[in-house]
């Protein structure tokens, strides 16, 4: 279930004239949509808890409103999220994800964007399909694969169970992933899910964030869609 957040982020309506700021400081208008995706209609359903197929339901939603929100000329990018856990802040039980449609691109994808961009450049590579050769050829840190999707922790990972998940072949967003790589991805997610619960025999908090390319109209062959695991704890109750 779709709906616009109550409280959004970003609006369309925003005020479009802004006091200057003081000295060095700028600002611009965030201009954008805000949503929430639920899950389920059941309160305590986690993504953990569907089903494979349902994931992959879920997945077809994230497609439609990328290309849905990612169409309108004045978003430059389809941020699609969840928070997990009350360590993590969320105030809302209800199992859900959000969506922030941006005139600006947050700064972790820009990065992302542009270093990409520059790989291919200078390589005739996609710099992913590198990372992905160098954890498979290691071994050590894959988690789960099957035909087309596979679960890593990456060699460069920030927390202690920081894990990717990505389709093998390169896509710039979810938008253009086939039903059998969604089936795929959505196997892989399941699996993910379950071991992080079972981990510590405990609902396991993260910040889910899905990795796409900007929607600005920019070259991002090079980008290689993925959603990335950001877990807060290294033990039970200890950030």
């Amino acid at each position: 279930f779709v709906f616009d957040n109550d409280h959004p982020c970003v609006g369309l309506d925003a005020p479009r004239h802004l006091d200057a700021p003081p000295g060095v400081y700028r600002n611009r208008p965030a201009i954008g949509v805000a949503r929430v995706v639920c899950y389920s209609p059941r309160h305590n359903l986690t993504l953990a808890e569907l089903e494979a197929a349902e994931i992959g339901a879920l997945m077809r939603v994230w497609q439609e409103q990328y290309v849905e929100l990612g169409a309108r000329e004045e978003i430059n990018h389809v941020l699609i999220f969840e928070n997990k856990g009350e360590v993590v802040g969320v105030s809302n039980p209800h199992p859900h994800c959000q969506i922030y449609a941006t005139n600006f691109v947050f700064k972790t994808i820009e990065t992302e964007a542009r270093v990409s961009e520059r790989h291919l450049a200078e390589t005739g590579r996609v710099l992913f399909q590198d990372i992905l050769k160098a954890e498979r050829e290691d071994g050590r840190r894959i988690i789960f694969e099957n035909e087309s999707a596979i679960v890593f922790l990456p060699y460069f990972a920030r927390y202690a169970y920081e894990v990717f998940v990505a389709p093998k072949t390169s896509h710039p967003s979810i938008a253009t992933l086939s039903e059998a790589e969604l089936r795929d991805f959505a196997e892989a997610l399941k699996r993910l899910l379950a071991r992080f619960d079972n981990l510590w025999r405990a609902p396991f908090p993260y910040v889910m964030p899905l990795h796409q390319a900007p929607t600005d109209g920019g070259d991002h062959r090079g980008f290689h869609f993925h959603i990335e695991f950001h877990p807060p704890l290294r033990r039970p109750n200890l950030l």
